[in-house]
């Protein structure tokens, strides 16, 4: 029997001193042999004693090496890493989330069966306070996110556009390149569209399940939706083409509010146009809401309105922020894609399906 691919994991992180132990046990505890994992942990100089965590955690383990992230972000984190992965499958990994067991054997089952190109599994997102389980809900709510189909996690088994926590081929990230170490945020879809432009394919596979910790307060909600919104005007500038219609009517909420508040006091039609505005968004809000919190548990129904008015208005302000700042930048679609040194590596396109364990287990046994 052939060997099986070497998987590099690479988990770009910072601050995560409250995760960690879960987030990078999950990766240590794969059904997939250890033998043929190593385990890139990409540190942006992390302040809250994960550094320590992480080197005693090593200590343990031959496999795992930490690699210093001067950038502090997961851009500058992936592209450190990637200069040093020797695997013949790339999977990136985030600090707050679990990777179910078998992740990593599906990841190769289905690189090597269906000849994809990138592939990662749906979101089962949560929380650990009440605030935190609304968030986890909207997060996990069409209307809270629009169609994005590893999030809402109904679309089963399909192509897709992009797809968090995604396993590589390393053929696919040496054509696809370095990630751009402009982007703060949205890297992810971002170099996915990259690879799809080069007729990469990308899968959803319902079988990688990860769970991923979601925002504690409505304060962080809102700090990383606007982040969502501000970067994605770099997203759209490079790439008009990966923008979906969706992804404007936050924005656009957001402009209709403004300008008829600014207009209300002195002129009667903007006021009528203000109710109608607000009043129809509270409506669907709450219909939201309602359909949500049947779903997810009806505990939620008080904070979800709170949850998507956060999700909502704060990715709109971001992006009609992110146009002001990037006004000038409609021209420049490179950013900061540094040169990848990354040598190849042959293999996986001699491995043997049969080769990877068989399946078993579930997101239900994770660490």
């Amino acid at each position: 029997m052939k060997a099986l691919p070497l998987v590099t994991v690479i988990m770009p992180i910072r601050n995560e001193a409250e995760f960690i132990d879960r987030s990078l046990g999950a990766v240590l505890a794969q059904e997939y042999p250890a033998s043929a994992v190593e385990i890139l942990v990409a540190d942006g100089r992390s302040t809250d004693g994960t550094r320590q965590r992480l080197e005693s955690i090593r200590e343990r383990h031959a496999n795992l090496r930490l690699i210093d992230n001067p950038g502090r972000i997961v851009s500058t984190g992936m592209n450190a890493a990637l200069a040093e992965a020797r695997g013949e499958v790339i999977v990136r990994v985030d600090g707050h989330c679990e990777i179910a067991p078998d992740y990593l054997r599906n990841g190769v089952r289905h690189l090597l069966e269906e000849g994809v190109d990138g592939v990662g599994g749906p979101l089962d997102t949560v929380g650990e306070t009440a605030t935190a389980r609304a968030i986890a809900a909207a997060m996990s709510s069409g209307f809270g996110v629009g169609g994005a189909a590893f999030r809402t996690g109904r679309s089963g088994d399909r192509r897709v556009d992009t797809v968090a926590f995604p396993a590589y081929t390393r053929q696919a990230v040496m054509r696809a390149g370095a990630f751009d170490e402009e982007l703060v945020r949205n890297q992810d879809d971002e170099y996915n569209y990259r690879l799809r432009k080069l007729d990469g394919r990308i899968r959803l596979a319902a079988d990688m399940r990860a769970r991923y910790y979601s925002r504690s307060t409505f304060r962080s909600l809102w700090r990383q939706y606007f982040q969502y919104g501000f970067w994605k005007v770099r997203v759209l500038q490079k790439h008009p083409r990966q923008m979906q219609a969706r992804q404007f009517v936050p924005p656009l909420f957001v402009l209709a509010l403004a300008a008829t508040a600014c207009a209300a006091p002195a002129i009667a039609p903007a006021r009528m146009l203000l109710a109608a505005v607000a009043g129809s968004y509270l409506v669907a809000n709450l219909l939201g809401a309602g359909w949500t919190a049947r779903r997810h548990g009806w505990r939620h129904l008080l904070r979800l309105p709170i949850a998507f008015a956060f999700l909502h208005l704060s990715y709109g302000m971001g992006f009609l922020v992110g146009l002001a700042r990037f006004a000038h930048r409609f021209q420049d679609r490179r950013g900061r894609v540094p040169e990848l040194a990354m040598p190849p590596v042959h293999g996986l396109e001699d491995a043997r399906a049969s080769d990877v364990p068989p399946q078993s287990g579930g997101l239900s046994s994770a660490p």
